[in-house]
């Protein structure tokens, strides 16, 4: 990505007032970090373009008639996810899953709820423990304290299924957690984008990946309130990468800064910063 394409990303997820902002441009320039290292302009806007064609066509299949979840399931009931997707760093690019079909479920919601804001339909993402689905319905009007007939869940994992109440409490009881409505609430576009890029730095946590584990922690920095622990992954793919001096600095910042709430977390991050240096040796 170039230095003008981060400074978007930046001004795109902090600039909205009311944290909202398109989803799809979001995570196309998230896309455009995996492009090869010296493209150009043209070739991150063609990337751009690409992701906003395949949502268009998309949009343009959803019939015009019928309940809002079974007019989007026509035109994206073919997108769904297997197990093995969960290897593969395209299976959290968007172009990539606009292309193949197939990739982890916050992927595939961002292009369900993207596909319904383009013809209309009020769609959101619900970030249940363990899993991620589509709210169909006015987010606006969410009462974690009522039932509502009127909007429904669907599994774009699965196809597009409809998720049935019990079944959206089985997930979130099956991670080991207590199920409560307020999970359903509709997920802020901020959170989105940093779960993406935290499966994103999860895929990478191999040292042989780091080069992809740094862009994603450096994307994660430009949120606002990002947390506390990106600076010490910062400093862990630098290391990988060989840049032992400045991988050194950026833990010993982490650890200055957890060091009264978290001291053993910065007692590590220090030792771990002592042993980059001794490379330099």
């Amino acid at each position: 990505m170039s230095g003008a394409s981060r400074e978007r990303f930046g001004d795109l997820v902090r600039g909205a007032p009311d944290g909202r902002f398109p989803l799809d441009e979001a995570a196309a320039l998230i896309a455009v970090e995996t492009l090869p290292e010296g493209a150009d302009r043209g070739a991150e806007t063609a990337l751009e373009r690409d992701c906003r064609d395949r949502l268009d066509v998309l949009a343009a299949r959803v019939p015009g008639t019928g309940p809002d979840h079974t007019r989007l399931a026509r035109s994206l009931g073919d997108f769904h996810g297997q197990a093995a997707d969960y290897d593969l760093l395209s299976s959290s690019i968007l172009p990539a899953v606009l292309r193949r079909g197939r990739g982890l479920p916050i992927l595939l919601s961002v292009v369900w709820t993207e596909v319904a804001r383009r013809v209309g339909i009020d769609a959101y993402g619900v970030a249940l423990p363990g899993h991620f689905v589509v709210g169909v319905g006015d987010p606006g009007t969410f009462d974690a304290g009522a039932v509502d007939g009127s909007r429904v869940l669907v599994d774009p994992w699965r196809h597009g299924a409809l998720l049935p109440f019990d079944r959206a409490r089985d997930l979130v009881e099956s991670t080991g957690r207590p199920f409560r409505r307020a999970m359903l609430a509709p997920a802020q576009p901020r959170d989105i984008v940093a779960r993406m890029l935290a499966n994103i730095r999860a895929w990478a946590h191999d040292p042989l990946r780091a080069s992809t584990r740094l862009w994603a922690v450096d994307l994660a920095l430009l949120l606002p309130d990002p947390d506390p622990i990106l600076l010490r992954d910062r400093g862990v793919a630098l290391m990988h990468l060989g840049h032992y001096r400045l991988g050194a600095r950026w833990l010993e910042e982490y650890a200055d800064l957890v060091a009264e709430r978290w001291p053993a977390d910065a007692e590590a991050a220090r030792s771990l910063a002592c042993r980059s240096r001794a490379h330099l040796n």
